[in-house]
Formats: structure tokens, C-alpha cells, sequence
């Protein structure tokens, strides 16, 4: 992600939910380091494990010192409390946007309880794409689908935006995870991304997908479009790969 330029200085985050017999594997999981209040409630993850990158923290910096900058936090006292079980080694905490990353674990959690991962981070062509683009979701989501043949038969159910609001709250918090509930890529504009999948793999390459096609748009915008992928193309996509596009998207 920082190679890709999409995660500058200590900008973005990731939380990753572990499986308790695998984390046991490699911690003791009875040796609890020290308690972190999280400022919001999640009963639904009281005992969950996530590995999470930290505060402050810059992802070209991980591969050197990830116990620096990342943590290992087993979630109690219904979601208000992290126990550290590793990391964080300066005497750091998670990052600022851990209540936007945990409320968005339990949409998706509700929706489909494979989804382990969520991914934050600044994709520049996204970005630029929040400030001349229509923020209406169906109108961004098919801009994006009709930029690459594969962007509907990765993320078929779209991309949901939210409009500019405070990062590190939990109102962007609640609001990210609202959209959560009907798609695993979430805009906030002039700002970045989130995405939600099963592991690692599949949500980079969720904003990576997506992240292609904004750059292509931002390349063409001010040309005149005389072709493009048609609504009759993207249903022959549906069928040959066994997708379904968001309701009401296509014509």
C-alpha cells in the first residue's frame, strides 16, 4: 500500500480479525501487556482478537519493526476496552480511526462473517475523482464500472460515498458502517477509502480495482467518450462470471 503511494506519512490503517486458536498458536493469550479504552461499544466483538496497525504510525516503517507499529488487541468489557497482547512496543495504541474500523467489522460481520479485513487508505486517483465527480453512489459506481471490463465482477455491489465529515469520530464511525451494510467499498470524499474482505488479498485488491478505474476516468474526463462498456455488456459480464450487479444500477 505504500508502494502504491496510497498510504503517505502515517496516513491509513488496517485491522485484520484474527481466529483465537491461531493467534493462541504464536501468544499467550492470558498475558495481557496493559488495558486500552476504546471509546465506543461493540458488544458483538467482546473476546474478538485483531491485529491493527498503529497511531502515528507509517507503513513503510512495518517490514522494519512490527511490533512497533502494529498491535495485537483482544477487545472486552463489551467493546469499551482493548486488552494489548502484543506490539505497540513505545507504548502506542491503535489507530485514531480503531471505532470507524470495529463498527465497520460488525456490518460486515452481519452480512457476511467471512469478511476478516478492513483497509483504510488514500488512493490519490479516488480522491481526485471525489472532487469533480457526482457523489451519488449508482452515478460513482458506474462511472468506475464502465472504466475496466472487471470492475463489476469484483466489486458487483458498488461503491457507496460519504460526503466530507471528521475523521477519528465515532459519528464517521457509524456512518461508515451504515454504508458497510450494503457494500464492501465506502468513499469518504476528499479523503479515501475503506474496503472490507475476507483476508488481505481480496481487499487490496478491492481499492486497487477500483483505484485503476479512477485513474483511468480522471485520464479521459475531459475528452469526448466515444466508446465505453455498455449496460447489454455488463449484463453478458454478470452471466459469464456468475455475478449480480446492485439492484437498480443497470438499465
Amino acid at each position: 500500500m505504500y508502494a502504491h503511494g496510497w498510504d503517505e506519512r502515517n496516513g491509513g490503517n488496517i485491522s485484520l480479525l484474527l481466529d483465537e486458536a491461531e493467534a493462541g498458536d504464536y501468544l499467550d493469550l492470558n498475558h495481557v501487556i496493559r488495558t486500552i479504552p476504546t471509546g465506543f461499544e461493540a458488544p458483538e466483538l467482546n473476546g474478538k482478537i485483531f491485529l491493527v496497525t498503529g497511531t502515528g504510525k507509517y507503513f513503510k516503517n512495518v517490514q522494519y519493526d512490527p511490533a512497533n507499529n502494529l498491535g495485537i488487541v483482544r477487545l472486552i468489557e463489551n467493546g469499551t476496552q482493548a486488552e494489548l497482547l502484543w506490539g505497540f512496543t513505545d507504548g502506542g495504541r491503535f489507530t485514531s480511526e480503531f471505532p470507524a474500523h470495529m463498527m465497520s467489522h460488525v456490518a460486515r460481520m452481519r452480512v457476511n462473517p467471512e469478511n476478516r479485513v478492513v483497509m483504510h487508505c488514500h488512493p490519490a486517483n479516488l480522491l481526485a475523482m471525489t472532487y469533480v465527480h457526482d457523489l451519488d453512489e449508482r452515478a460513482f459506481t458506474r462511472t468506475l464500472w464502465q472504466m475496466c471490463t472487471e470492475c463489476i465482477v469484483v466489486f458487483p455491489d458498488g461503491v457507496n460515498v460519504l460526503p466530507w465529515m471528521l475523521c477519528g469520530t465515532n459519528e464517521i464511525g457509524v456512518a461508515t458502517a451504515k454504508k458497510m451494510e450494503t457494500a464492501r467499498l465506502v468513499v469518504w470524499a476528499q479523503h479515501g477509502i475503506y474496503g472490507a474482505g475476507r483476508d488481505l488479498d481480496e481487499t487490496f485488491g478491492l481499492i486497487e480495482t477500483a483505484e485503476k478505474a479512477a485513474e483511468i476516468w480522471m485520464k479521459i474526463a475531459h475528452l469526448p467518450r466515444i466508446n465505453t462498456i455498455t449496460d447489454e455488456q455488463m449484463h453478458l459480464l454478470e452471466a459469464r462470471f456468475g455475478v449480480k450487479a446492485r439492484d437498480g444500477y443497470l438499465s
